[in-house]
C-alpha cells in the first residue's frame, strides 16, 4: 500500500453528488463498505493481481444507506491484491446452507507495487483534485 497526500483529504461531500462525479470516471464504491465508511475504487490494471487507487470515505452526517448522507474523504492510496491461482483450500462453506464464499483468499493482500502504478495513482489523484475543486 502506498498513501498519496492530497488536497481532497478531509473535504466533505454529499455522497450522491460525489458518486455522480466519480462513477463516469471509472470509480465504483467497493464492496466492503459499512454504514459509516467505505471506499471509492478505481481499477488501474489487472497485472498479476489487481492494482487499485482507493479513496476512503467516512460518513460524518447520516449513514451511508440514507439519502443526503455527507461523507469526509480520507487519504487516497494505491494497493495491489495478488490472488491465488487455482482452488482455495480454505474456502468457506457451511453444511446444509445455500450459500458459500466462492472467492479465493488473496495470496498477498498487499502486494509489492511497481513504481509505474504509484505514479499512475498520483496522476489519478491530481485528476480527482481538479474534479473536486468546486
Amino acid at each position: 500500500m502506498h498513501e498519496i497526500n492530497s488536497t481532497i483529504e478531509g473535504r466533505e461531500f454529499n455522497l450522491h453528488k460525489l458518486e455522480q462525479l466519480l462513477k463516469p470516471k471509472g470509480y465504483v464504491i467497493g464492496g466492503n463498505w459499512d454504514y459509516d465508511r467505505g471506499f471509492f475504487d478505481y481499477k488501474m490494471a489487472d497485472d498479476g493481481g489487481y492494482q487499485f487507487l482507493r479513496v476512503p470515505f467516512t460518513a460524518v452526517h447520516g449513514e451511508l444507506d440514507t439519502p443526503g448522507v455527507i461523507v469526509q474523504l480520507g487519504t487516497p492510496f494505491v494497493l495491489e491484491h495478488v490472488y491465488q491461482k487455482g482452488l482455495d483450500d480454505h474456502a468457506d462453506s457451511t453444511y446444509m446452507s445455500a450459500s458459500f464464499n466462492q472467492f479465493s483468499e488473496p495470496e498477498d493482500p498487499d502486494g509489492n507495487l511497481d513504481e509505474d502504478y504509484i505514479q499512475m495513482g498520483k496522476d489519478l489523484v491530481k485528476e480527482l483534485e481538479t474534479i473536486l475543486s468546486f
